[in-house]
């Protein structure tokens, strides 16, 4: 009997202690679960890119377009809301040329685009090379101290101070490399470049005392800081060094996890991965589109991205807050309320509203058609040709030329506005021309295409091809520098009829000039340079140019001056969408042929 009573005792000893294992495990794996819960945290990255003084909506004229107009800040900043409302923990991210692009910025210095900016909550922002174009002390108003104009975070670690002004600082960043948030216990440190130049075409005075690097270095030095020393949970960069520097960057140093870049106004639909597993993306210009990148951790590791790229059309309301207040800001540059405003870059005076009718464009007038397209982009665009035109005519030169910007904007055929100028001619330039050889132009035609196309994207210069009027030629891109231009002629006036270029012949050049640089045209050293004059004497304005041929002619520039003798570089099969200008340069593995 005893033997039974303790038989029953151990048997409901062991039911018990099974009892109490099973509860015990059923809590930890309750706590288990509890716990991934709360290890599991989701943040979004907002990115916002090279706006270019867009304040307004604008047209697409390209073959992507879906009829609606595209951009405008009151309903950028809708969106925005809209993303942070659904999103539990963001950060709002901003790259790019924002205060250059549209006379209300360039009359202003900017200021016209940082005020309502300023109420988007923008948590970190790299500046473009248009940032500096007011001059460094602005750049310093703007950007940098303990109460800037700006309360945008700017940083930029590829920014140097190298002499005079700024003697005393030399060898000194001018803003921070880095930023460090910590969001729900997930530590993001997030790295900064600007570009690699100032905006050279209005002359070195502009950034006299700043210096820029390409980044290699500067890059090699932040990651392993983050990581190592900071010990964040995630590695952003945000570049103004373009999306084919800022991958090949990110091949040479990993540990980047992700990139949101500017400059080459590329726009990526999908996320581009390197080898190294960085995801990079861009977001077109003008405000055409703004990303949403879902980010989820657990337990501290980063475990997967969702990238949506939102187009900012007409479907999208505009914030009414903001709409006014943009409203207000342009109320003295259009109608019945102008006022004259004066040009901070040559102190000549803007005497008529923007929204004033200047001419007719017969053709839709943009540089901005896909890689795969006719005239693509990179090489030539109606705008261009229409603006090289105007000087050839205005001055009586053999030749027009403009350097290859991507900036700029998209008027659909019909009625031109001063405002859509002042859209491809925001920085102003007098119109002159003056002496220059045959050598000389060919080596103007071969620059640039070597910065533009060579696989080598560190040799890049930034830019497009130049557009010119009375040249046209052939072009090889996947030549090498020197090589690529073939057949290059001259239209001769007297004669009417082309001609071979000769390189030791003396031409007349017509295009950009500065008073800082008097003796070039559009950065071309030139001999015997004459500026244009209006009546009273004072220096003619390329605006003011293209008003005054509009009064006689039509837009309507003849195309395809550039003859490509093989296909540029065709990158859907390799990314899944066009692009404008091949990320990897124009290789011959990538030829579509």
């Amino acid at each position: 009997m005893k033997i039974k009573n303790e038989r029953k005792l151990f048997f409901f000893f062991l039911l018990s202690s099974a009892m109490a294992l099973s509860l015990t495990n059923l809590v930890t794996a309750s706590e288990k679960e509890s716990n991934d819960e709360e290890e599991e945290v989701e943040i979004t990255l907002i990115h916002i890119g090279d706006i270019h003084g867009h304040m307004d909506s604008r047209v697409n004229v390209r073959s992507d377009s879906n009829g609606r107009p595209e951009g405008g800040l009151a309903r950028i900043y809708t969106k925005v809301k809209n993303i942070r409302k659904h999103a539990k923990h963001s950060l709002t991210i901003m790259t790019g040329d924002t205060i250059h692009g549209s006379a209300e910025a360039l009359y202003t210095r900017g200021q016209a685009l940082v005020d309502p900016i300023n109420k988007f909550g923008i948590d970190v922002f790299a500046p473009g090379n248009w940032e500096f174009v007011y001059g460094t002390e602005r750049f310093h108003e703007l950007f940098t101290g303990d109460n800037p104009v700006t309360n945008w975070n700017a940083i930029g670690a590829n920014l140097y101070y190298t002499g005079a002004p700024y003697a005393d600082k030399v060898g000194q960043r001018v803003l921070p490399s880095f930023w460090i948030r910590e969001i729900a216990g997930i530590k993001i440190g997030v790295i900064g470049f600007t570009s690699e130049r100032g905006p050279k075409v209005i002359g070195s005075d502009v950034v006299q005392g700043f210096g820029f690097t390409k980044g290699d270095e500067e890059i090699a030095e932040l990651v392993p800081l983050m990581r190592e020393v900071h010990k964040v949970d995630l590695v952003v960069m945000i570049s103004e060094l373009n999306l084919a520097n800022n991958y090949r960057l990110t091949e040479a140093v990993p540990g980047v996890d992700i990139v949101f870049s500017s400059d080459m106004h590329e726009e990526t639909p999908k996320m581009v991965r390197n080898s190294n597993g960085t995801v990079l993306v861009a977001e077109g210009m003008d405000g055409s589109n703004i990303g949403e990148m879902e980010l989820e951790f657990k337990n501290g590791k980063l475990a997967d991205i969702e990238w949506t790229q939102h187009p900012i059309d007409t479907r999208i309301k505009e914030d009414h807050k903001i709409a006014r207040l943009i409203k207000k800001i342009q109320k003295p540059f259009y109608g019945y309320s102008f006022v004259p405003h004066t040009n901070p870059i040559n102190g000549t005076i803007l005497d008529r509203p923007l929204d004033t009718v200047i001419g007719t464009a017969s053709v839709d007038l943009h540089r901005s058609n896909f890689a795969h397209e006719n005239m693509p982009g990179v090489v030539e665009g109606t705008s261009h040709d229409f603006l090289a035109d105007v000087f050839r005519e205005i001055t009586g030169a053999d030749l027009g030329v403009i350097r290859g910007f991507r900036y700029g904007t998209t008027v659909a055929a019909g009625p031109i506005t001063l405002g859509e100028i002042y859209h491809f001619v925001p920085i102003g330039p007098y119109l002159a021309y003056g002496e220059v050889t045959g050598k000389q132009i060919k080596g103007t035609i071969e620059k640039p295409a070597d910065g533009s196309l060579n696989p080598d994207v560190s040799k890049w210069g930034g830019g497009w091809l130049f557009g010119w009027s009375g040249l046209r030629y052939d072009l090889d891109p996947y030549q090498t520098l020197g090589n690529r231009a073939t057949n290059v002629e001259i239209y001769n006036r007297t004669s009417g009829s082309w001609e071979p270029l000769d390189l030791n012949k003396t031409y007349t050049l017509a295009g950009y000039n500065y008073d800082s640089e008097p003796n070039s045209i559009n950065k071309v050293p030139a001999k015997n340079v004459i500026q244009m004059k209006e009546a009273d004497g004072s220096g003619m304005t390329v605006v003011n140019a293209v008003a005054r041929y509009l009064q006689t002619s039509d837009a309507n520039p003849v195309q395809n001056r550039i003859t490509l003798l093989r296909p540029m570089p065709d990158l859907r099969p390799v990314l899944g969408f066009p692009m404008i200008q091949s990320m990897f340069g124009a290789r011959e593995d990538l030829a579509p042929y």
